[in-house]
């Protein structure tokens, strides 16, 4: 059962303080402002979410393992800067406001702001699991030989689709990586263990779920027992995240601007209602994406993301 502390943790008063300081310096500020802006900003978000987890449930990804939060923002820069490399062929944002920085500058701006996107989505991701915590029924999709191949052929399919046609299919750079990466997780086993029935926070309900203190297994294995909920709360998580970026992203300078070839309406900030719909695979994207990384760096049965509170 999950079990909330007391008092509000104190890293999460330091991410209050610091959202609040440099929101206003954002915001208020004229000139080129942002690149030195956002990470604290981002960082205030990220402690400041992982504390209500905390105070919420008793865990979070800060108290379960220190350096491996860490990780998360080391690995979320290179992961964001391959869809800055996508990018270059699409041309679907460009960031306003950096003209007068040199190469070396904003890459260095860039890379340091891009370490907050992981550990943003896979908070915001805890924070809905801690209201969501009963098993979501949907689609029943199994990780059998067919499944797999099926995914990894479709995401190739729709790589060459975006680079051939990146006017027509630009939205598959959003989708496409975790059709590719998913089933490799599965292959090289970057799992963690199997889930046991009837156990921990959802006995009773008659479906495979995680023993408390086990973890979760990949999204698929959820999904072969029709159990979407990890998949909904990455969904609300995301769309969560994706509102502050979007909002405070809109009196920023620098600032991204957007530049798609149809549904290029009914903007809400600077994103098109429909784009807002690419955050949804997106956030399944970074969950193959650090499973990968975790696999190749030796946490081939980790359950640190997914982690259920105690039973």
């Amino acid at each position: 059962m999950v079990k909330p502390v007391k008092r509000f943790p104190v890293h999460g008063w330091i991410g209050l303080g610091l959202v609040t300081v440099f929101w206003t310096l954002n915001w208020t500020l004229d000139g080129l402002r942002t690149q030195w802006a956002f990470f604290p900003l981002w960082l205030g978000y990220c402690l400041t979410i992982d504390a209500l987890v905390f105070w919420r449930t008793g865990t979070s990804l800060l108290s379960r393992n220190r350096r491996k939060y860490i990780g998360l923002f080391i690995a979320s820069a290179p992961v964001w800067w391959l869809f800055e490399l996508a990018n270059w062929r699409l041309q679907n944002w460009h960031y306003d406001g950096t003209e007068t920085f040199s190469t070396f500058q904003f890459w260095f701006w860039a890379t340091i702001n891009f370490t907050t996107v992981i550990p943003a989505v896979f908070g915001s991701t805890e924070l809905m699991r801690s209201f969501l915590t009963k098993p979501v029924k949907g689609p029943t999709i199994r990780p059998t030989k067919t499944t797999t191949i099926g995914f990894f052929l479709a995401g190739w399919a729709m790589l060459v689709l975006m680079v051939a046609w990146p006017r027509v299919f630009f939205p598959f750079l959003w989708i496409s990586l975790y059709f590719i990466l998913e089933p490799i997780n599965i292959w090289l086993s970057h799992r963690s263990p199997r889930p046991a029935r009837d156990s921990g926070l959802y006995a009773g309900t008659g479906t495979t779920s995680p023993r408390a203190g086990t973890g979760t297994t990949s999204l698929v294995e959820w999904t072969k027992d029709g159990n979407w909920q990890p998949v909904v709360t990455l969904w609300l998580g995301v769309l969560l995240t994706a509102f502050f970026w979007e909002m405070w992203n809109y009196l920023s300078y620098p600032k991204w601007v957007y530049h798609v070839a149809w549904g290029n309406w009914f903007h809400i900030f600077e994103m098109p209602l429909l784009g807002y719909g690419g955050y949804l695979p997106f956030a399944l994207e970074l969950f193959a994406m650090y499973h990968l990384l975790a696999g190749l760096f030796g946490s081939k049965k980790t359950d640190y993301v997914m982690k259920p509170p105690e039973a």
